[in-house]
């Protein structure tokens, strides 16, 4: 009866691990797009928002007290093609990751000198793979004469 009940004991132990190191191993898979959004803003190369992005989906902020929206096609294709003049003053880092099965979300902080973004993502497993379906940001300007476009 012993053994029995250690045996029971040690699978629901072990399983419980088994379920950590998976979710660990979807966090890892999350910060793949993640990182490659953080490397277009760094870089503005588009081709970097391109494998973040899923092809549909849009950034949904509040512009001038009113609500607003921007495809991600729209976004992307404002990108610059190199990196902004201030970019070794601005940092960026992912805060936090949540994932629940093939969804997930994550908050992200661009610290920039004139005005600081928290943007929140959902993302979805779409063919075994991370994207990024919806952006949603705050900006908060630093100064007064700032921008808040992103």
């Amino acid at each position: 009866m012993l053994v029995k009940r250690t045996a029971v004991l040690l699978m629901i132990l072990l399983s419980g691990g088994l379920c950590v190191n998976a979710q660990d191993s979807e966090k890892e898979a999350v910060r793949v797009p993640l990182e490659n959004y953080i490397k277009g803003h760094e870089t503005g190369d588009p081709e970097f928002m391109r494998k973040a992005f899923h092809t549909e989906g849009n950034l949904i902020f509040i512009r001038d007290g009113k609500y607003t929206t921007r495809s991600f096609a729209e976004y992307i294709g404002g990108m610059s093609g190199k990196p902004a003049a201030d970019e070794a003053k601005r940092k960026r880092a992912i805060e936090s990751i949540d994932v629940a099965g093939n969804a997930a979300i994550a908050r992200i902080v661009l610290d920039y000198p004139a005005v600081k973004f928290v943007d929140y993502m959902t993302l979805l497993k779409i063919n075994g793979e991370w994207k990024i379906v919806n952006k949603t940001f705050f900006a908060e300007p630093k100064h007064a004469a700032s921008t808040t476009r992103q």
